[in-house]
């Protein structure tokens, strides 16, 4: 199962994140405007993501909580029919809830550097390192530490959750409010 050492972190300032990340001289930034549908599933997470141009893709992951680098083992796979593919797993499994954002992409090395405007939330930085075959996940952390220095993260920004765990979390926060 293909393997990424992973880091989310919450961003006051969003510009400023950017022109950090723009000293490294990386690729991109390509847009991608996401929505993720999750699936109950008794291991793991499991989400399709929909895209603006009618794209898809079904995705397993399973990434423990954590603030700080963590692996993520995941499986992806492209579909032509996300709205047949949705009924289907809605039925079958049952959906759970759904995550939109706008994510600008960036490339740095094996890295892909995620800027995030998630819908409810607000900003937050992901990095993804995509292991090599062979790399180990301490590498992969050792890689995420240094862009994080990099980019001036600091532990205390760093995030455990998924973004559906913290809507989930606000989600009931306002439920206790009133809201």
């Amino acid at each position: 199962m293909p393997t990424n050492v992973e880091i989310k972190a919450r961003v006051a300032d969003p510009a400023a994140l950017e022109r950090a990340l723009l000293a490294l001289r990386p690729r991109g930034p390509e847009i991608l405007v996401q929505e993720d549908v999750f699936f109950a599933c008794p291991d793991g997470r499991l989400k399709l993501r929909m895209l603006r141009d009618g794209r898809a893709e079904l995705i397993h992951y399973e990434r423990e909580a954590a603030a700080g680098p963590r692996p993520s083992r995941y499986t992806v796979a492209p579909t032509s029919a996300p709205a047949a593919l949705r009924s289907i797993l809605a039925a079958t499994l049952g959906e759970l809830g759904v995550v939109r954002k706008v994510r600008r992409l960036f490339l740095v090395g094996q890295t892909r550097v995620h800027l995030d405007s998630v819908e409810g939330l607000g900003d937050f930085l992901e990095l993804e390192v995509v292991l090599r075959d062979g790399q180990s996940a301490d590498a992969g952390a050792s890689i995420a530490r240094d862009l994080m220095r990099c980019l001036g993260v600091v532990p205390e920004s760093l995030v455990r959750d998924a973004y559906f765990d913290l809507l989930r979390a606000d989600a009931g926060a306002a439920g206790g409010r009133g809201r």
